[in-house]
């Protein structure tokens, strides 16, 4: 995967994320969908506070997941993230944070292709393990609907299929409509 790509996909999985949470009332970002989970507006801030700190260690000259705890690396990180818990400041938290996290990895340039070690101490490449990153993203972004459909809010992404679907019929009626007159 180029740069490019990791971007643009990370783009459109942003953008469908901010799409959830738009949807959401702020009255529900404290929703738990059980008391040992995370709330709406937790899960935010650790999807916000993750990408900083995979980001910033991925780009930094010299990565290395083990050089200190999870905790720590959040501390360096983000540490503002913890005290965002309203739906306006999570949703501009997590737009900024994909603006900056571009930058940052565009400005990483080749350095993108160096190997870099892993939480479990194997190496791989700064560009793979941003792709890890996005895919952790995805997860948090699929838990996110399963707590939309517990607060009977049905999920961005199933409205934009189903209109697509309702188009998709409607062309097709019409066509075999206008080939058998």
């Amino acid at each position: 995967m180029s740069i490019d790509r990791l971007v643009e996909t990370w783009k459109e999985v942003r953008g469908g994320l901010i799409d959830e949470v738009s949807q959401i009332p702020p009255e529900q970002f404290s929703f738990r969908a059980t008391p040992d989970t995370r709330s709406v507006a937790e899960l935010l801030q650790h999807v916000a506070e993750t990408q900083k700190f995979l980001v910033g260690e991925s780009c930094r000259p010299d990565p290395n997941l083990m050089r200190q705890s999870f905790q720590d690396h959040i501390k360096e990180y983000a540490p503002e993230c913890a005290a965002v818990q309203d739906k306006n400041g999570l949703l501009e938290m997590l737009r900024a944070g994909m603006e900056t996290s571009e930058a940052s990895i565009r400005a990483s340039g080749e350095r993108m292709q160096d190997l870099m070690k892993r939480f479990d101490g194997k190496e791989i490449s700064r560009l793979d393990f941003l792709q890890f990153a996005l895919s952790h993203e995805m997860y948090h972004r699929g838990q996110l609907t399963v707590y939309e459909r517990l607060m009977s809010i049905e999920p961005a992404l199933t409205q934009r299929f189903r209109k697509l679907l309702a188009r998709a019929e409607a062309n097709q009626t019409a066509q075999n409509a206008g080939g058998a007159v």
